[in-house]
């Protein structure tokens, strides 16, 4: 499936990908651990306002959707890849263990400030999906934002 097919199964394929979300979400929050003093001064500093909500689960990879057309479609869309290093879902945060530092930290404790901000997940995705198809990974404003507070 081309970017085309992503862009005209959005509106099938979301709820599906708030699904998936959701339950990561639950997993992390389930099974991660919560953020030590200096990573709760990382989330003060980016604006998270429930720093101790959050949880970080460490990963060798960051997981794909287990369906079987939104892993070709977050792989086509540059929503989810092998080249992720962190995934936030809601006050949840995966971290591939080789490439865990501050300046991932601060990037994904954005996105939860981002997630906080939307009102839940399938709002913050909702945009957030809108806007990778519009304008790609790396233009999305929500990836400028986390970018712009990754060096502190």
């Amino acid at each position: 499936m081309g970017v085309d097919g992503v862009v005209e199964n959005v509106s099938r394929l979301l709820p599906l990908a708030v699904e998936w979300a959701e339950s990561r979400s639950r997993e992390i929050l389930e099974t991660g651990t919560p953020l030590t003093s200096h990573e709760l001064q990382l989330a003060r500093y980016v604006g998270v306002q429930h720093p101790e909500r959050v949880r970080i689960k460490i990963v060798s990879a960051v997981p794909l959707p287990e369906t079987r057309e939104l892993p070709a479609a977050a792989l086509q869309a540059e929503l989810i890849g092998p080249l992720n290093h962190g995934l936030t879902v809601g006050n949840g945060i995966y971290l591939v263990e080789r490439y865990i530092d501050d300046r991932l930290k601060r990037h994904e404790l954005r996105h939860v400030y981002q997630y906080e901000r939307a009102g839940s997940i399938e709002a913050f995705l909702a945009k957030y999906v809108a806007d990778v198809l519009r304008l790609g990974h790396s233009n999305a404003p929500d990836e400028i934002d986390a970018r712009a507070w990754e060096n502190g």
